[in-house]
């Protein structure tokens, strides 16, 4: 009888949980130039960010905000990013899979 309830709100909690991963973070488009929505990065400058853990990217953009790290583009972005919208980013960019897992797109 415990069981049953108990596998009801697990089921709830992934449904909730991949209802979260689907949702962008409202200032995605400010990092995608660089890192793309899937966190793959775009140019040789810009790191691969998808699939690095959360706690990590949100201790990066802050170390950007204090100043303790430097990047001439990072720094004209992380003015426009909230303590909540640096939580999302980072909670977003750790959900996508690290690209050095997907296979390279083949060459035209």
């Amino acid at each position: 009888m415990i069981a049953l309830p108990l596998v009801i709100a697990l089921l709830a909690q992934d449904a909730s949980s991949e209802a979260v991963r689907q949702a962008a973070p409202p200032k995605l488009a400010l990092c995608t130039q660089c890192h793309g929505s899937d966190g793959r990065s775009r140019s040789p400058a810009a790191p691969h960010i998808g699939g690095q853990n959360e706690l990590y990217l949100v201790w990066a953009l802050n170390q950007y905000r204090e100043g303790r790290r430097e990047g001439d583009v990072m720094s004209a972005v992380i003015d426009e990013l909230s303590r909540k919208d640096i939580e999302e980013l980072a909670r977003w960019y750790a959900q996508q899979r690290w690209p050095a897992t997907i296979p390279p797109e083949p060459e035209p």
